[in-house]
């Protein structure tokens, strides 16, 4: 998996590395667990933006009572069903699938 700091991905985003730490804290966009917020999958911009439905879909996983472990292995994890992985999914728009799996895994 591609990886970005937060000046790389501010770089992509045209803000401040300040504004994309604020992005995750805000849980509008997530690194990689453990990573200390520096380790941004790439996977999660594209055109110079965030994911467009990712902020919902964290927020999403997060109120079904996913901790931030369990939900960035979601969003890489193979669903021969999609296919392909969430993430992926998102990217190709197919995001109501993805919602609506992430809502029937709530805890």
């Amino acid at each position: 998996m591609d990886t970005l700091t937060p000046a790389e991905a501010a770089q992509i985003l045209g803000t401040s590395p300040n504004r994309v730490r604020q992005l995750l804290r805000d849980r509008k966009l997530m690194a990689v667990p453990g990573s200390g917020n520096g380790k941004i999958p790439k996977d999660f911009l594209l055109d110079g933006e965030i994911l467009k439905h990712l902020p919902g879909l964290l927020t999403v996983l997060a109120d079904g009572g996913f901790s931030e472990q369990e939900a960035f292995d979601w969003l890489f994890r193979e669903d021969d069903t999609l296919p392909g992985t969430p993430v992926q999914a998102l990217r190709d728009d197919r995001h109501t699938e993805v919602t609506r799996r992430a809502q029937a895994l709530a805890l």
